[in-house]
């Protein structure tokens, strides 16, 4: 790869960034994500197709200190060493850089993101599996973003103790992690002020995504009834910890301390919840129909660790 201008500057570590993000996220990969949101080319021959601005969002975020000038000039020859561009030397502007960025909006990027995003250890790497479990961890994080009326009206301002306004916007997200490695693999973002924009809103946009043979630890935060049952339905393993305030009857103790209990829809009560509880306690079969529950998800096995720690899923 030919090194020339402001891009011979560069630092050894930029360029191995780039290289290994040219690597790990194939020209066809973005194309068909392009392509799938309706974001393509509305004529041919612009010297920023669709592809290549995607490469450039992704290298902001590689090179978050840097402006959109900088950040280009590391860009083109790493896309064609790559064959991820064919006309690397065309002469563009900010102006022009900025215009290209707002056509192709966040659609292609978020599904390059779902199409690229993977476990990345394998099972010989040390503390990345427990068991037959992949350990995978979820999480919510907040960040400000750059105070403008677009991010304004789509994030909004949150609020202080004293009722003032914030400086900055700002956005929320959830991810699903990798533990060994750290990868996200499951991402949702939104704004952290409407209706419907906390972390567990975020996170059920994930649950169906989860994959058998994965162990999911999570935050008394994310533990509900509705929640669990949707992320147990995909074969997932639950390790989430949950609020003091929850009550599990021991059913079975086991010699390490946990005990075996079962977890039961809080729609369920009187008469009906005394009798799965009792059929629980006798090892019977918790077959909804057969104990006069409403629904065919009324109740859910799980092993309890001692109070304090942590609840996991059998």
């Amino acid at each position: 790869m030919t090194q020339t201008g402001s891009v011979a500057a560069g630092r050894l570590s930029d360029w191995i960034s780039l290289g290994v993000l040219a690597s790990w996220v194939p020209r066809d990969v973005v194309d068909d994500a392009v392509e799938v949101t309706g974001k393509g080319a509305k004529r041919s021959g612009g010297k920023l197709p669709p592809h290549v601005m995607v490469y450039f969002v992704m290298a902001l975020s590689l090179f978050a200190e840097e402006d959109y000038a900088e950040t280009w000039a590391m860009l083109p020859e790493t896309l064609a060493g790559w064959g991820c561009w064919e006309d690397p030397q065309a002469t563009v502007t900010t102006g022009g850089i900025t215009q290209a960025r707002q056509r192709l909006g966040h659609e292609p990027v978020k599904e390059t993101f779902a199409r690229i995003a993977r476990p990345a250890v394998t099972e010989d790497t040390p503390g990345a599996f427990t068991g037959p479990w992949r350990k995978m961890s979820m999480d919510g994080l907040e960040w400000d973003i750059p105070d403008s009326e677009a991010n304004a009206a789509e994030f909004g301002y949150p609020g202080s103790k004293d009722g003032a306004r914030a400086a900055f916007p700002k956005a929320r997200a959830v991810t699903i992690s990798e533990c060994a490695s750290r990868a996200p693999v499951l991402a949702a973002i939104g704004p952290c002020t409407s209706k419907g924009s906390g972390e567990q809103s975020l996170a059920r946009e994930l649950y169906p995504r989860l994959e058998p043979g994965w162990l999911l630890m999570a935050g008394r935060n994310f533990c509900n009834w509705q929640d669990w049952s949707t992320a147990a339905d995909t074969g997932a393993a639950l390790l989430w910890r949950v609020k003091s305030d929850l009550i599990l009857l021991p059913l079975e103790f086991f010699p390490d301390g946990s005990y075996r209990s079962v977890l039961v829809n809080p729609k369920v009560r009187g008469k009906a919840r005394a009798a799965i509880l009792e059929a629980a306690r006798a090892g019977e079969d918790l077959d909804p129909r057969k104990h006069g529950t409403s629904g065919p998800s009324s109740t859910r096995s799980l092993t309890v660790r001692a109070a304090g720690k942590t609840r996991s899923s059998p």
